[in-house]
């Protein structure tokens, strides 16, 4: 288990893609149990640990997942997840480029609980909910290009559904058009970064997740990486 930050209040984990973030059918011992028996014995605590789940991330899914530590964090942590107060960005692998080298594209999702998917339309439908997202092309190689997505909705299965929409599903995702599978089960869908104010300290809170051990994932962070060293130098030099 990768723990990226950790207070008396909350602790942020990095997912990788074949852990879930809390109990489904599958029976599997999710992240927040893990995490449970993790807290207790690293302080050695008797009784019942707390832990409680702020949001989710799809199963297949790597990346950022804050929990909370005590029930003030967690009632605070989930009004601003509701209210938006929390920024996120992801980072997503996908073999087509999409029109635009940057947009912000809007559908109107409607979610088939039956088949655990969502549809993405242009305009509004029966049920559906308003979605919108932006992307930005911060990478490429001779194959694949790497977009850096940021959420202004939060909806079921949005960013693989509304990058599917547009021609660009994420690499491993054969529920909405990959055309192959990742080795480790997942999709190049990575949660790289969020940022909030800490609910109890008030202070900024910003914290990155290492992008998995594949070597495409890598190369891209390195290239990503370069660019930001280059611009900075560049600064410099003014």
């Amino acid at each position: 288990m990768e723990i990226l930050y950790e207070d008396n209040h909350i602790i942020i984990v990095n997912k990788t893609t074949s852990e879930i973030v809390q109990g489904d059918k599958t029976g599997d011992t999710p992240l927040s149990e893990q995490l449970k028996l993790w807290l207790k014995e690293k302080y050695n605590k008797p009784g019942n640990v707390f832990v409680g789940v702020t949001h989710r991330l799809d199963r297949p899914v790597s990346g950022v997942v804050v929990f909370a530590k005590t029930s003030k964090a967690l009632t605070r942590l989930n009004e601003m997840f509701r209210l938006g107060d929390i920024q996120k960005s992801y980072w997503a692998i996908v073999q087509n480029r999409p029109p635009k080298q940057q947009d912000e594209i809007t559908h109107y999702l409607v979610r088939n609980e039956k088949q655990n998917k969502s549809y993405a339309y242009n305009g509004q439908k029966a049920n559906a909910k308003k979605a919108t997202l932006s992307y930005t092309v911060i990478a490429q190689s001779d194959r694949y290009n790497l977009l850096e997505v940021n959420l202004k909705t939060g909806r079921h299965h949005q960013i693989r559904c509304q990058l599917a929409q547009i021609g660009c599903p994420i690499k491993g995702d054969l529920k909405y058009g990959a055309k192959r599978s990742n080795p480790d089960g997942g999709i190049s869908l990575h949660a790289r970064r969020i940022r909030f104010i800490h609910p109890v300290s008030q202070k900024e809170i910003d914290v990155t997740a290492p992008v998995p051990n594949d070597v495409l994932w890598k190369t891209f962070e390195q290239t990503v990486s370069n660019r930001l060293t280059e611009r900075a130098n560049d600064k410099t030099e003014y």
